[in-house]
């Protein structure tokens, strides 16, 4: 973190997304927060653009006040920042006196110190964490009008939520963690005992009941997106401070196992649906996430993710997640909840070294892709054939981009966007299918996943009503090449672990440039379409990282000398 040498922003915030490159849909660098002072001349980017708009600007704000929410943070736990946090306190008041912030968007929950409650909520939470740390130690009655105003505005912001029947929303999560945090702390400055639990906590519309309407029985929250999956797991255990793991819903350690389920054995959590691709800000965010879990069950199984996220984060580690030791007031759940291969979104195949998650779960909402029986694939540490993600929402033309099938490796006909399904999994001992109608007119397909000992096997059927041009999409983040041999197609995907892939179908694959994963859309690579021009269609596939012996015909493949039938069924 950077040496302290300024001063939070003078002014409010706008929304954090617009934060993103015009001409380049990457996010800005991030510079001078711990000044207070916008940068001269704009925000540079990767590709040397300066960008300095009233949006970005805005944007620039949102993270700054987040920078130095974090950093008094992190000093509150050694015992300082409380004159700071007064100096925070007196700015709140004056910069929020206007009211609800006339700048947001329509469509948005309006803040008040930024456009959004949501990121009101956000910012406040460790700003309330701070106080409640140096309560008793330090002055701090100075910081009770910000504190009661952070819980009223929680208050009216859930309220809203509820009345819009909104309440299942990641953003009730976020405003019951205000309420929580900045409850607590302002009762501890005042030296009484926290009377807000059945608010905030257990009552209809406290957290444990957002925790139950939010995910599902196998711990998802209900959007399936990996990033607002975490960003919910985060304000829960976030408004947990001081509770006994002992009395909270099994559901958040389900939350937990899900995340596990999907991370490699490297720790690459996949951006599953909307998020950031990679982003150190969400690598802190993963830490602080796994940090805290680390003390709420036994299995949390999230070590290696942990160490994935750290070295993302690199030299701006600053060490928080150290300071959280005894944050619950009880000892770990013993840890029943073991991590998931098949859930009701995303089934999850290992062989070989190969990590596959395939996708036949709910659309997820706003934050759904169409990506709807997409393959991914990775190693322990090499991204194959990851989940794109998502840009800042400020760049529509990138957005809409990785929203779509075309940014997806899935099927797509006529070159059409599908209308939002969802698919059923059948599984036995070694595979997994997933079949899905519906999400085109008159077309049905099957994707089997099936496992070897040092091989995964992937038939994709595709059925329709009429001549339609159906095609299976590769989309690599590695270098891949193809070699067109008697029989099959050759491909060999070379990261940090190498994957070999044969192929047999009608035609033959033609590869094309186009974008990289969403953390930088300049970054070429090459896409691979297998496109049919017919009624039905069935696609063979054969990855492994090691050399195996593979004979591929219309209607079988075997591997090794194990025969695995591909025809129609």
């Amino acid at each position: 973190m950077a040496t302290l040498t300024g001063h939070p922003p003078t002014e409010r915030g706008g929304w954090w997304h617009q934060y993103v490159c015009p001409a380049h849909g990457v996010e800005l660098d991030h510079v001078a927060f711990e000044t207070g002072e916008f940068p001269a001349g704009g925000v540079p980017c990767a590709y040397g653009c300066r960008v300095d708009t009233e949006a970005v600007r805005g944007a620039w704000r949102v993270l700054a006040h987040h920078w130095w929410a974090r950093h008094i943070r992190l000093l509150s736990y050694d015992g300082g920042g409380a004159e700071l946090l007064t100096s925070y306190a007196r700015l709140y008041l004056e910069l929020t006196k206007s009211g609800e912030h006339e700048q947001a968007q329509g469509w948005m929950q309006r803040g008040r110190l930024f456009h959004q409650a949501l990121t009101d909520a956000v910012w406040g939470v460790p700003i309330a964490h701070a106080i409640r740390n140096l309560a008793g130690r330090a002055e701090l009655a100075e910081t009770l009008p910000m504190l009661d105003d952070m819980v009223d505005g929680a208050r009216r912001a859930r309220d809203a939520m509820v009345a819009q029947d909104k309440f299942s929303s990641n953003y009730t999560a976020w405003f019951n963690a205000l309420g929580t945090t900045a409850g607590q702390a302002a009762a501890a400055v005042r030296g009484e005992p926290w009377d807000g639990e059945k608010e905030w906590l257990t009552g209809e519309h406290g957290q444990f009941a957002h925790l139950l309407v939010a995910t599902g029985e196998d711990g998802w929250e209900w959007e399936a997106s990996t990033y607002y999956h975490g960003f919910v797991l985060r304000a829960y255990l976030l408004s947990l401070h001081g509770a006994d793991p002992a009395q909270v819903p099994d559901r958040l350690e389900a939350m937990i196992a899900a995340l596990a389920g999907i991370a490699t054995d490297g720790g690459i959590l996949p951006a599953l649906h909307d998020g950031p691709y990679r982003r150190a800000p969400l690598a802190l965010e993963w830490l602080e996430i796994v940090a805290l879990a680390r003390q709420f069950t036994a299995n949390h199984g999230l070590d290696a993710v942990a160490a994935h996220a750290r070295a993302e984060v690199g030299p701006e580690y600053d060490g928080l997640e150290d300071k959280f030791d005894g944050w619950f007031d009880g000892p770990p759940r013993s840890g029943s909840k073991r991590p998931l291969s098949i859930t009701c979104s995303y089934a999850v195949v290992r062989a070989g070294g190969i990590h596959a998650i395939l996708d036949h779960g709910p659309h997820g909402g706003s934050h759904g892709h169409h990506d709807k029986l997409a393959l991914y694939l990775y190693g322990k540490a090499t991204p194959w054939q990851p989940d794109p993600g998502q840009v800042p929402y400020g760049h529509a033309q990138w957005r809409r981009h990785y929203k779509s099938a075309a940014a997806h490796p899935t099927i797509r006909i006529d070159g059409l966007e599908p209308d939002e399904a969802t698919g059923t999994l059948t599984r036995d001992e070694n595979s997994v299918t997933a079949e899905l109608s519906g999400w085109y007119e008159g077309v049905h397909a099957t994707r089997q996943v099936i496992a070897g000992d040092n091989y995964l096997v992937d038939v994709v059927r595709v059925t329709a009503d009429r001549e339609r041009e159906i095609v299976l999409q590769f989309r690599p983040d590695v270098d891949l090449s193809v070699d067109i041999r008697p029989g099959a197609v050759h491909t060999t995907w070379v990261g940090d672990e190498t994957l070999y892939g044969y192929h047999v179908g009608p035609g033959v694959p033609v590869t094309s440039p186009g974008p990289g994963p969403a953390d930088d859309p300049q970054r070429v690579r090459p896409a691979l379409d297998w496109t049919v021009v017919g009624t039905a269609a069935t696609f063979c596939s054969v990855y492994s990282m090691t050399a195996v012996a593979v004979e591929l015909t219309a209607d079988a493949v075997a591997v090794d000398g194990h025969v695995h039938r591909i025809g129609d069924r």
